[in-house]
């Protein structure tokens, strides 16, 4: 699927609840993270791309591509991008290399540096920046590392939990991460040490599909079809029930509103995070959603 739906909407209640997408960004490939930074979404893809477009004239400004690379039959293909992250002029991207492994490259404006190999023999999931030289990243076998950049080395490395990593997200300051897997368990973790700080448990009961974490607020798609919001600090929970599974979620900056992919048919349902309330159903999604990103509230 090769749409992306930018729904820039103003949140009234003077809208119809139904809301229609006022613009479609078309990437080169299938898109599977995107991040908004000052005007440009940035969009990564299965087509060796990370896709840049301006929001204020809707173009595609760039394109930066990625290696292709070797299937196990030697034919040229495609490498999956399967996660991005921007800080200030540096694009992270980890990417897929051959036999299975992942790599790390930073962008910087003009040229693509490698920063984790195949060589290291890694099956990385997903990596985000903490600051200019430091990336958080995990692996499938939720194993986590904190990597410094210049050093090139780890500055510490944790097993989370034996279950399968599914996500993570880090709150505004990038002081503190929480990480999901198939356990439906959170574990909220210190960015700077690894340590443990708690875990949020008992609300899903199975796969924690995507994380997000704003203004001291935890929002969760699940497996077992419930959007669970929790409260940082009290570990206070409540969710909401889809008929479907939730296979993405996104919170508003000030975490007064929340989306999840709420049914078979790639709806969107936004509420309102205090009241519980369901506000709006965004559809003319075509194919199941990888993300949810609100620009603002």
């Amino acid at each position: 699927m090769k749409i992306l739906l930018i729904l820039l909407t103003t949140f009234s209640f003077f809208f119809a609840q139904e809301l229609k997408p006022t613009h479609i960004y078309k990437a080169n490939g299938a898109v599977t993270d995107i991040i908004y930074t000052n005007g440009l979404l940035y969009a990564s893809t299965d087509a060796s791309s990370v896709d840049i477009f301006d929001t204020k004239t809707n173009k595609m400004t760039n394109s930066i591509k990625v290696p292709k690379i070797k299937d196990f039959m030697g034919d040229i293909i495609n490498a999956k991008v399967y996660s991005i992250d921007v800080y200030k002029n540096n694009i992270l991207i980890t990417s897929q290399a051959e036999k299975g492994f992942r790599e790390i490259y930073i962008f910087d404006g003009s040229k693509l540096n490698l920063i984790i190999g195949i060589d290291k023999g890694m099956f990385i999931s997903k990596a985000k920046f903490v600051n200019e030289n430091q990336i958080l990243f995990s692996l499938l076998s939720n194993q986590m590392f904190l990597y410094d950049i210049k050093t090139k080395k780890n500055i510490w490395e944790i097993q989370v939990s034996q279950s399968k990593f599914s996500n993570f997200a880090l709150n505004e300051d990038k002081s503190k991460v929480v990480v999901a897997d198939e356990s439906g368990d959170l574990k909220l973790l210190h960015t700077k040490n690894g340590k443990l700080i708690k875990i949020l448990a008992g609300q899903n009961l199975d796969n924690v599909f995507q994380v997000d974490f704003k203004s001291g607020l935890i929002l969760t798609a699940g497996q077992d079809r419930r959007a669970v919001v929790y409260k940082e600090n009290s570990g206070n929970a409540y969710y909401k029930q889809s008929g479907f599974l939730i296979y993405s979620v996104g919170l508003s900056p000030s975490g007064k509103l929340a989306a999840f992919a709420s049914d078979e048919n790639n709806n969107v349902t936004v509420f309102n995070t205090i009241t519980k309330t369901n506000l709006y159903k965004l559809g003319h999604n075509a194919m199941n959603l990888t993300n949810i990103l609100f620009i603002n509230d």
